[in-house]
């Protein structure tokens, strides 16, 4: 009995010094799944049509990275990734993008000659080079991560080892050149003026031209619907000073689709009975200064 128990221990210990040459089944299906998304994220990241849905995309595939590091042992690093870059990051490229706006219709005007074929050109001797290399490459067996962390006594100081260190540099570097990348977004973003801003004094001058040529052109603001109108909804039209009625202070939709509530105007009063002050409401006789509504 002691010698099945001696030999299952040496077994089991041979095993755990061993290097690990397969995954388990939760990893496997986490792998598949993510690897899954990330590629659909970065199609769709390619071939979107419209700025915030390329960006949503790119999250997407930030965070099924950030689920891989966390697979793998590296729980600091995808944290990191889902705080700084997907939280952060992405966030700030929708913000811009919701602030400045993006029009759908782009230009299909070609303002550099030759710049398609040269991208395309470009592209093809990439995927070539990447093609040679993947080819010729000989892949030992991966260390775990544990093994990698051994030296600098964790993730943490490893991952830290690692920027500031080693390759503190080309850090710096990539933050110049991404610092550069968000100015000369905004740059090209930029929309400068063709003519100058009217004025609120132009504008009114122009309302008063067109009123000259054309006098059904309202050059005052109009009443909101409701005012001095029995009821204060949307459908319900405004009463002009004189006790008309305003139709164009209900909504046009309103207004095609037959929905505006149908009132009477308020009677105009002569002068003489306006000075009289007999106490006699000229709005009507429930002498609450307001109209009465037709057939509502």
């Amino acid at each position: 009995m002691s010698a099945a128990l001696l030999a299952t221990q040496s077994a089991a210990t041979h095993l755990l010094a061993g290097p690990v040459t397969s995954t388990g089944g939760g990893e496997t299906f986490l792998f598949w799944v993510g690897a899954s998304i990330s590629v659909l994220g970065a199609l769709g990241l390619i071939f979107s049509k419209k700025a915030v849905h390329s960006a949503l995309c790119l999250a997407g595939v930030m965070i099924c990275l950030a689920l891989f590091y966390m697979a793998q042992g590296a729980v600091f690093l995808g944290v990191v990734q889902i705080v700084v870059y997907t939280g952060a990051i992405m966030m700030l490229f929708l913000f811009v993008l919701m602030l400045i706006g993006i029009d759908a219709p782009e230009s299909l005007t070609e303002t550099i000659r030759g710049q398609r074929w040269a991208a395309v050109l470009v592209a093809v001797l990439f995927g070539a080079i990447l093609i040679g290399v993947f080819a010729h490459a000989k892949l030992g067996p991966f260390a775990g991560m544990d093994q990698a962390n051994a030296a600098a006594g964790g993730n943490v100081p490893s991952l830290a080892h690692l920027l500031f260190a080693r390759y503190f540099w080309a850090f710096e570097v990539s933050s110049a050149v991404l610092i550069t990348s968000a100015l000369g977004a905004m740059v090209l973003a930029h929309r400068e003026r063709v003519t100058a801003r009217r004025t609120q004094k132009e504008l009114a001058a122009d309302r008063f031209k067109r009123y000259s040529k054309d006098p059904s052109v309202i050059v005052t603001p109009m009443p909101n619907p409701g005012v001095y109108a029995q009821h204060n909804a949307v459908d319900t039209p405004a009463l002009l000073p004189d006790g008309s009625i305003a139709q164009l202070s209900v909504n046009a939709t309103l207004r095609a689709q037959g929905e505006v509530r149908g009132i009477t105007p308020l009677p105009v009063p002569l002068p003489h009975e306006a000075a009289d002050g007999d106490g006699a409401s000229p709005a009507g006789a429930n002498g609450s200064g307001r109209h009465e509504e037709v057939g509502a």
